[in-house]
């Protein structure tokens, strides 16, 4: 029987703080798609395979997958998820029976998962899922308050991972018969009334959507890149004519700090820590006084540019750690808040730290902030 796998390659590197596609972000010196195609062609039972990539990225995807033969396909995909397993599957030959949707983003995913999931498809079933078990106690949560409930039975969830099988044509017609988006395939077989059957999955196949879930990778491998890091201090006086913004935020009632931009010292000390762990030079080059377009900015424009030029000086941000010196603002009861929105803005986990000078030099007598950081860089490849 003729089987075929399609690989979903065509998501964004967001939320790994990449300015490449996910499925080109390079773990261990190869991109999270060559590894997935490696894994294609060291399958004993060597699928047609279809790569599902970014508008743009068809030719090098092309060139990543010349050792699988005259067969191997790459379409371009949609703006979703759905959208783009729907252009894969469109795009399998006629005499295809089975066909497996598997995610780039789960590189190390072991071929004997493969083996389970196209063997029950073989014994009939009509949709197969590999699952791991769910270890964590669990509850239910509102995002608006933070108030959790109790009382789910774990042993009732299991987490559901790639790839997933399907008898071709059956899931072709499913796709014709149902709108809307689906966060994976066996959801749309279920629309359509197919029943889905699971096989064990594998831990090792967890899927890369976090810059430390791509260290984790790269440990599982054995590599590890060297790191780079920048530290960097920055100091501002209090304006009580501002409002005061630091690590991104608002705080009201407090006094605001002077400054070329709205004078936020965590987010400038992040920036120049960025840049020099990058080799790029420092805050005062790229945003200096000199620069009257900058006048009056935000601070987050500073830092999404340092990203971008890190970036393009082939790094990532691993990991940030601040620390905020003053007697005000009172930071602990906002820390978790500001630690969140950082890390937002990073793509990578910020730690944030506060302390006093014990009524010691300017913070002490409550004239400024001082904020210091460490930012963590590593090779993109």
């Amino acid at each position: 029987m003729n089987t075929a796998l399609v690989i979903v390659a065509a998501g964004s590197g967001q939320r790994l703080g990449s300015a490449l596609p996910k499925a080109f972000v390079s773990l261990a010196g190869e991109s999270l798609l060559q590894h997935a195609l490696a894994q294609a062609s060291g399958w004993e039972v060597a699928p047609t395979v279809v790569a599902v990539v970014p508008a743009g990225w068809e030719e090098p995807a092309r060139a990543m997958g010349t050792g699988l033969g005259p067969s191997f396909r790459v379409v371009t995909g949609g703006d979703t998820r759905t959208e783009s397993v729907r252009r894969g599957v469109d795009a399998l030959a006629d005499d295809t029976d089975f066909v497996l949707i598997h995610d780039a983003a789960r590189p190390l995913m072991p071929l004997a998962v493969f083996d389970r999931v196209l063997a029950a498809l073989k014994a009939g079933s009509a949709a197969v899922i590999p699952t791991t078990p769910v270890v964590d106690t669990l509850v239910t949560q509102a995002r608006s308050t933070g108030k959790t409930e109790g009382g789910i039975d774990r042993d009732l969830l299991a987490g559901v991972q790639t790839p997933q099988g399907f008898p071709a044509e059956a899931l072709q017609a499913a796709y014709r018969s149902v709108d809307g988006e689906f966060t994976d395939d066996a959801e749309i077989m279920r629309q359509a009334g197919h029943n889905v059957d699971s096989v064990p999955g594998d831990p090792q196949g967890f899927k890369i959507t976090f810059p430390e879930d791509l260290a984790r990778a790269e440990a599982v491998l054995g590599h590890s890149p060297v790191p780079r890091v920048g530290s960097a201090l920055d100091v501002h006086a209090f304006d009580e004519a501002s409002p005061l913004i630091l690590a991104g935020l608002e705080w009201p009632g407090e006094k605001g700090l002077s400054g070329h931009s709205d004078g936020d010292a965590v987010v400038h000390a992040i920036v120049d820590a960025i840049l020099q762990a990058a080799g790029q030079g420092d805050l005062g080059h790229h945003f200096g006084t000199d620069r009257p377009e900058f006048a009056a900015a935000s601070s987050q424009v500073f830092l999404k540019e340092a990203l971008k030029i890190a970036t393009q000086a082939g790094f990532r941000v691993s990991s940030v750690a601040v620390q905020i010196i003053g007697n005000r603002p009172k930071i602990g009861p906002r820390r978790e808040e500001a630690q969140k929105h950082l890390s937002a803005l990073v793509g990578s986990p910020v730690t944030l730290g506060a302390t006093t000078t014990d009524g010691l030099g300017f913070t002490g007598r409550g004239e400024g902030i001082a904020a210091s950081a460490t930012a963590v860089l590593v090779p993109l490849a």
